[in-house]
């Protein structure tokens, strides 16, 4: 029979007692972490004072050495991508050049309690402590944890108060229509003597130009090389010019003399994430703010020549050697020149024979499809065309008299509909509907059940969304005619400055003045200018 042994346990006594994780036999290399102010002078002082405070604290300890002090500016705490001495400090640490931190306090050293776990974390986990004065804590002891995030949530509480103190004033700024502008990455604008945004001439100029050339037809990448060969700067906070920067501009309502307030906004103060405002929160439009230098006619042409580009439909169904879905800026007649038969866009091509090159325009379909959807199209000789629309313009140009009444009889024609006030009669009897359905609902609230009331209620509301249906069209129908009267004005202005008689053809006239060209026959083409609702029909010699 087996005997049976009785379970024991040892106890093997220590050798010499136990040392705190971190703590090195040699004298520690401690590190001291603030953060200063942002204001210059304060900044010096309150970095010498807490320099010497703590190179006096760490020189009086015998079992310590000074490994640095790391300051950060007044950045918030709640991130620390921005906070260069901090992140200094720790890479420090990882490459065991310190063996204890010392900080004022947890909000000092982070105010994002995650953040702050984490790295506390991690550096603990490297043998490396940190001593947070104020909350007297030693990351080192077992019951630290636990204080840091009951001390680090206070502090992430705080920030978060405080960024909604300022989201509120902020917000309150925005609603009184306080406009800050960032005049270093605004082109055409500085501070004046009042405090009050004033023009820059000669930056004003370079404004006009993009917007002037981009209705001429250039695209962003014409803009961009035209400003550089001419040696013109962009605005001083901004390194050069790029197809952004460009298109910045030209959608910047600031330079009509307005501000659209809250175009973007910060989600939280922790993340800092900005996100694009797309309907999230309340957006403020201040209307003459300050001095325009384009005008709104100008302005929200680019605009909707920007939308018309941008959504360019495709011609191309078969291969990509015909595809005309891109805006281009390099000939004229790409955006002009339509196929009679069946409304698609011509091409240009180049043909080679026996050596010898020829440019001809071609409809697309007849290239995609051959005489499948398209029978008759011509091919029509560049030279030809060209001579066909400069012998139109000449007509067009020789006619001023006829151009200059037809703008006059338009602007009479827009001055008798305001004056008709189809748009105020409306207004006035939505206010009125206004009146009576306010009453209306005094009325039903004593009388819950009168069918009569109900009914007329039903009917006001029905009345209303026809009158704003209404309105808007009578908007937008006066809008198009005050757009067209700045159209033939400007294009009256200009011709003014042109001579009675082109002699050459150019790009930039002909999309200046010619809505649309359509190929009739291999001898004719139908010219519409902008504006104008006939066509002259030209031949081809």
């Amino acid at each position: 029979m087996e005997e049976i042994l009785e379970r024991r346990v040892r106890v093997i006594p220590a050798a010499r007692p136990a040392q705190p994780v971190g703590l090195r036999q040699e004298r520690q290399r401690v590190a001291a972490y603030c953060r200063v102010s942002t204001d210059s002078e304060e900044q010096l002082s309150s970095y010498a004072a807490q320099k010497a405070y703590y190179t006096q604290r760490i020189e009086e300890n015998p079992d310590w050495k000074m490994a640095g002090v790391f300051a950060d500016e007044g950045l918030s705490g709640t991130g620390m991508k921005k906070r260069t001495e901090f992140n200094r400090m720790i890479a420090a640490c990882k490459r065991g050049r310190i063996d204890l931190i010392l900080t004022k306090s947890l909000s000092r050293f982070a105010r994002n309690t995650v953040d702050c776990l984490n790295t506390v974390r991690m550096l603990k986990a490297n043998g490396i402590g940190v001593i947070f004065e104020k909350e007297n804590i030693n990351t080192l002891t077992e019951s630290s944890e636990f204080l840091i995030t009951l001390f680090s949530g206070f502090a992430q509480a705080e920030s978060e108060s405080l960024s909604k103190n300022v989201v509120w004033g902020k917000q309150k700024s925005m609603e009184a229509g306080h406009v800050t502008f960032q005049y270093k990455k605004l082109l055409g604008y500085r501070r004046g003597p009042d405090g009050k945004p004033e023009i820059v001439p000669e930056a004003a100029e370079t404004v006009r130009r993009i917007y002037r050339r981009y209705l001429e037809g250039a695209s962003l990448v014409d803009l961009q090389r035209e400003l550089e060969q001419d040696g013109i700067l962009p605005a001083e906070g901004v390194r050069g010019w790029s197809r952004q920067v460009l298109r910045n501009i030209l959608t910047n309502e600031k330079y009509i003399g307005d501000a659209l307030l809250q175009k973007t906004y910060v989600t939280d103060c922790i993340s800092k994430k900005v996100v694009k405002n797309t309907g999230g929160r309340a957006m403020y439009y201040v209307e003459n703010n300050h001095p325009a230098i384009i005008s709104k006619e100008i302005f929200h042409r680019v605009q909707a020549e920007m939308t018309r580009r941008s959504s360019k439909r495709k011609v191309m169904q078969k291969s990509g050697k015909t595809e005309q879905g891109k805006y281009s800026a390099k000939y004229a007649l790409s955006e002009l020149l339509v196929c009679g038969e069946c409304g698609t866009p011509y091409k240009r091509c180049t043909w080679t024979r026996n050596g010898k090159k020829r440019i001809v325009w071609r409809c697309v379909s007849r290239l995609e499809f051959g005489k499948k959807y398209c029978h008759n199209s011509p091919t029509m000789d560049e030279s030809k065309l060209h001579s066909a629309i400069v012998a139109t313009l000449n007509e067009y140009g020789a006619d001023r008299a006829a151009l200059l009444t037809g703008v006059r009889e338009l602007t009479m024609a827009v001055k008798c509909d305001a004056q008709n006030g189809s748009q105020t009669d409306l207004k006035r009897r939505l206010d009125a509907l206004n009146t009576e359905q306010a009453g209306l609902i005094d009325k039903i609230l004593k009388d819950m059940d009168s069918e009569e009331l109900n009914a007329r209620l039903q009917a006001i509301a029905g009345e209303k969304q026809t009158l704003l249906a209404q309105i808007e069209e009578a908007r937008q129908a006066e809008a198009q005619k005050r757009d067209l009267i700045s159209r033939q004005k400007e294009l009256e202005e200009w011709l003014e400055h042109q001579p009675l008689c082109f002699t050459e053809y150019d790009d930039t006239i002909t999309r200046r003045l010619i809505e649309r060209i359509t190929v009739q026959d291999a001898d004719t083409i139908r010219v519409q200018f902008r504006g104008a609702e006939a066509e002259i029909e030209q031949p081809l010699n």
